[in-house]
């Protein structure tokens, strides 16, 4: 995502049309944030401060116009479980725990951006994304569909767990499951609609319908029952907890930012090629921290830019930032106004909202791609067995570790390539993959296929070195092309060290070609660079080349 306005010069922003998505969105979020409240075991009020948070924060600070930063699903579910492991049991230990976790979440956001790690757009492969996704969305899903029926199961393992919510259906409470499935359709319904508020719409008909026909008599419970929805804030302050609490949570919170960035960059940035927008992703950041930081203050929850809440603000037809803040106002008006008749809903509607809302994430559409292109099948599936087998947490960072071990085999697996011109032109290629290519007469010319860092620079070079001593054809020069490597880490200039001197030892020249700024000014004060005659030079291959010919020229 590259620094920019976020809204292009032929699409200019219409108040009116933000005013009318924001009222459209307002009644899909309010619903949401409670519900999502409930995933997350925590107060129904710790959704709605999350929303607000993220709202305002991201008004001001983002840069997409179609963004809406609040609380999510995934969130909730990784937060819950987060807690639930380091709690005990414990019900104020797992309130002060989430409220941690979410202040330690912005401050890595904020981190993150101040260090401008932006560039860095996805810290989890698609593949594993998706798969995580898909096993998160069928997670929630049934444990909503158990909290509906009135079974309450605690395994993770949602291998076992199925079957015991099925041993359990005489158990059912049929009149709840009733209320739920009435609500989908309903949802479904004013979903056909796209300025239609409907989860407010259906919240709206949830109450009335549950006064009116009494359903706790029938024991369909209301939210208030969970918890009253208390919005009289706090003066911040930070918890208070053992040192090795805070190291277990800076754990969780960088996993937390992993899957929150890669959902937030996803929404963010499919809007932003749809309508030719750019965006900036280390602002975005520094407003996702400064998101997560208000909301963990006064007690909220994770917030991020969610694709559901995303796409409906784009459908509602918003058209600059303005949307989020109005959402903000309404939803404000809405809570002070007719905040004790919200506690009134009943329990199955909230379930319905969440089903419905992460109905999309359960299509095989976006999964099966991988298997049609034979290529990350095996990464999709683990990612979903990781959710449905180990749980939502422990998925989660089973499907991290997998992207990292990715990323790091990719880069550490790279080789190394020999350049010859092709056609007789300024060009080269790897003559490996283009036989037509011809070596340059004395001169070895060699190049990295992945940028040189810790993992894979000894490998790299010390092929490179293997190269020059076993050449079949006498050579008096020897060309490294590093455009792949913008900078250098610690080990790599130690390695590239010690390749000066071996190259100079076998009596050869050495021209490091396509360096970068970074990279040419770390190596030019290395005294091994004038010690061994090594040249460093930021021309393409065929002027190292032309170099290389002068070198030998001069020596003569």
């Amino acid at each position: 995502m590259s620094s920019a306005s976020s809204t292009t010069p032929t699409e200019q922003p219409n108040r009116w049309q933000d005013l009318l998505a924001g009222l459209s969105i307002a009644g899909l979020l309010l619903p949401e944030a409670v519900a999502y409240s409930s995933i997350a075991a925590l107060a129904p009020q710790a959704g709605v401060i999350a929303l607000f948070a993220g709202l305002l924060c991201y008004g001001l600070l983002g840069t997409s116009r179609f963004a809406i930063v609040s609380a999510t699903s995934s969130s909730a579910a990784v937060l819950a479980a987060a807690t639930a492991t380091l709690a005990n049991g414990d019900p104020a230990l797992r309130s002060t725990l989430a409220i941690a976790l979410v202040l330690v979440t912005g401050a890595f956001f904020l981190l993150a951006g101040l260090f401008k790690l932006g560039s860095v757009t996805s810290f989890i492969a698609k593949p594993v994304l998706r798969g995580f996704a898909f096993g998160l969305a069928l997670t929630i899903i049934l444990k909503q569909v158990a909290s509906v029926v009135g079974v309450h199961l605690t395994d993770a393992n949602l291998v076992r767990f199925l079957p015991q919510l099925l041993e359990q259906l005489p158990k059912w409470n049929w009149v709840a499951a009733s209320v739920a499935a009435v609500a989908l359709a309903l949802l479904w319904l004013f979903g056909k609609f796209r300025r239609l508020p409907g989860g407010l719409l259906v919240v709206v008909i949830g109450i009335v319908a549950g006064q009116w026909l009494n359903l706790t008599a029938h024991g369909v419970p209301m939210i208030g029952v969970i918890g009253v929805i208390d919005l009289s804030l706090e003066v911040p302050r930070l918890p208070v907890l053992p040192f090795a609490d805070w190291l277990r949570l800076g754990e969780l919170g960088f996993a937390m930012v992993m899957i929150l960035y890669a959902e937030s960059y996803g929404s963010i940035s499919a809007y932003a090629l749809k309508h030719g927008d750019r965006v900036t992703s280390n602002r975005d950041l520094l407003a996702l921290g400064a998101s997560n930081l208000l909301s963990g203050l006064f007690h909220g929850m994770p917030a991020g830019a969610g694709y559901s809440a995303t796409s409906a603000n784009e459908a509602a037809g918003a058209t600059s930032r303005f949307a989020g803040i109005v959402a903000a106002l309404v939803v404000l008006v809405i809570v002070l106004t007719v905040l004790p008749y919200i506690a009134l809903t009943p329990e199955p509607i909230l379930a319905a909202i969440v089903i419905h809302a992460l109905g999309r994430g359960l299509s095989l559409q976006p999964l099966g791609r991988y298997f049609i292109w034979r290529r990350d099948r095996l990464l999709v599936i683990c990612a979903v067995g990781a959710v449905l087998l180990l749980g939502v947490l422990d998925g989660l960072l089973v499907a991290v570790a997998i992207s990292v071990l990715l990323m790091l085999k990719q880069m550490s697996s790279a080789d190394i390539q020999v350049l010859g011109r092709i056609d007789g032109g300024h060009d080269f290629v790897d003559v490996r993959r283009h036989p037509a290519a011809t070596a340059e007469p004395g001169v070895l010319i060699v190049r990295p296929s992945e940028a040189l860092f810790f993992a894979n620079v000894e490998r790299i070079l010390g092929g490179a070195l293997r190269l020059v001593r076993h050449s079949q054809v006498p050579i008096h020069t020897v060309i490294l092309s590093l455009e792949e490597s913008p900078d250098l880490d610690g080990t790599s200039i130690e390695a590239l060290q010690e390749f000066f001197l071996r190259v100079h030892q076998e009596g050869k020249f050495l021209v490091l070609a396509r360096l970068k700024d970074h990279a040419q000014t770390v190596l030019a004060a290395l005294p091994e660079v004038e010690a061994n005659g090594v040249i460093l030079s930021g021309l393409s291959v065929d002027g190292a080349v032309q170099q290389a010919r002068s070198l030998t020229v001069t020596q003569e």
